[in-house]
């Protein structure tokens, strides 16, 4: 054990842990893992929105009335550019919506994390750590 993770006598706090601390401690770590898998997911969202905007880039230059390939899943498919930017345009929306449903997921696991420390240190006091 480390000098830094060990408490000074003042700090202690001799509380008992009642089953509705317990019971909030549990929900803090759901809410800490759910929070961790939303960062990820949203991350990964994010990366392909950014890969669809150098695309819709990619086909805001190409200049005529061409085709280009279209790749879905291991399949490529030969189709007029002015299909590929909507297609692009269509996922770019469904992708910033989830990444906005996500957000306010997040928003929401935050405020009850926030009422969750609250509790929990108003009663352990600093012999609880809930910080990352």
């Amino acid at each position: 054990m480390s000098a830094a993770a060990v408490l000074d006598p003042q700090d202690e706090n001799d509380s008992e842990v009642r089953r509705e601390d317990q019971n909030n401690i549990n929900q803090f770590a759901r809410l800490n893992a759910r929070l961790h898998t939303l960062r990820q997911k949203k991350e990964s969202l994010q990366k392909e929105l950014e890969s669809l905007d150098d695309a819709s880039t990619e086909l805001m230059m190409i200049s005529g009335n061409t085709h280009v390939l279209l790749t879905m899943g291991e399949a490529f498919f030969e189709i007029p550019e002015e299909e590929a930017t909507e297609y692009c345009e269509k996922l770019v929306e469904q992708y910033q919506a989830q990444v906005d449903a996500l957000q306010q997921e997040e928003d929401a696991i935050r405020s009850e994390q926030a009422k969750l420390k609250q509790l929990l240190y108003g009663r352990f006091g600093k012999s609880i750590n809930l910080e990352e």
